[in-house]
């Protein structure tokens, strides 16, 4: 597994899959180690993976400094793998929670941004509130599903901020576009190896400019694309249209079917989108 030194020094490892152009991963979750993207439904066939494992999962050290974990912070660990690359600039793709991480990379350092590649991305670092009605409108998609009262319930309770673990953990079928045992594998994977003192981190005060970060994207000439899963109330396209609209060139693409993690629901679909765009 190759590593490198951020620059306070701390041990960063990343993870290469395929050939050709690269294409820097930054994993949700938030502060999942970039394993949970595996190679994004067969991308890596298409050009080549470059996945950073966050401070504190995979490879990747754990700080002394729980505040090293803060998403602004992180930024620099991305700054730091562009310069032991020696690469120019730097294609990004970032999934959900990383997704913040990308548009902070591309908001602080525009010069060193090429394409940028959001996938039913979190919009905490550029402020867009989502309705808790655009979630159950986005869950009703899903009404003739066998599971669908009892996540219904639970999604209920949590816009309303009344969930309990139970009902959280109910929810977990509308986050995937198909509730079948590779998503259901695909998530126990991903609680196991959550890093949740990280997570908690991740956003705390100081973490999220919005106002900023808004201002330095409306300024951002590379070509964005914004890929939203139909049947994602997680990231609800309402709140994706929107964010689409905060960039200069920006590709809004809905996937058919598709819940917080396209690549599982439809990989040829994903992979067409996203290496299309690339190229």
């Amino acid at each position: 597994m190759p590593s490198l030194s951020a620059l306070d020094g701390a041990t960063l490892a990343y993870h290469v899959h395929g050939a050709g152009s690269p294409l820097i991963c930054l994993p949700g979750g938030p502060m999942l180690p970039s394993s949970c993207l595996g190679e994004l439904g067969g991308l890596s066939s298409r050009t080549r993976l470059i996945m950073l494992d966050p401070r504190g999962t995979g490879g990747s050290a754990t700080p002394a400094d729980t505040s090293a974990y803060r998403c602004d912070r992180l930024v620099d660990d991305v700054e730091a793998l562009r310069l032991h690359l020696g690469l120019d600039r730097i294609d990004l793709l970032g999934h959900s929670a990383g997704a913040n991480l990308a548009v902070q990379y591309a908001a602080r350092h525009p010069e060193r941004t090429g394409r940028l590649v959001l996938v039913t991305p979190s919009t905490r670092a550029v402020g867009i509130e989502i309705a808790g009605e655009w979630r159950l409108e986005t869950a009703r998609l899903r009404a003739g599903e066998p599971w669908f009262s009892r996540a219904y319930a639970g999604l209920r309770a949590a816009t309303a901020g009344t969930a309990t673990p139970d009902d959280w953990e109910a929810v977990t079928p509308l986050t995937y576009g198909r509730w079948d045992a590779a998503a259901q594998a695909h998530h126990a994977s991903d609680e196991e190896q959550r890093n949740e003192e990280a997570a908690a981190a991740f956003g705390a005060e100081g973490a999220f400019d919005p106002a900023a970060t808004r201002t330095a994207l409306a300024a951002f000439g590379g070509p964005v694309l914004l890929l939203a899963g139909e049947v994602d109330v997680a990231a609800p396209l309402p709140a994706m249209t929107e964010y689409a609209a905060l960039f200069r060139d920006a590709t809004l693409t809905v996937q058919p079917g598709a819940g917080h993690f396209p690549w599982l629901d439809d990989a040829s679909r994903f992979v067409t989108t996203v290496a299309t765009f690339l190229t």
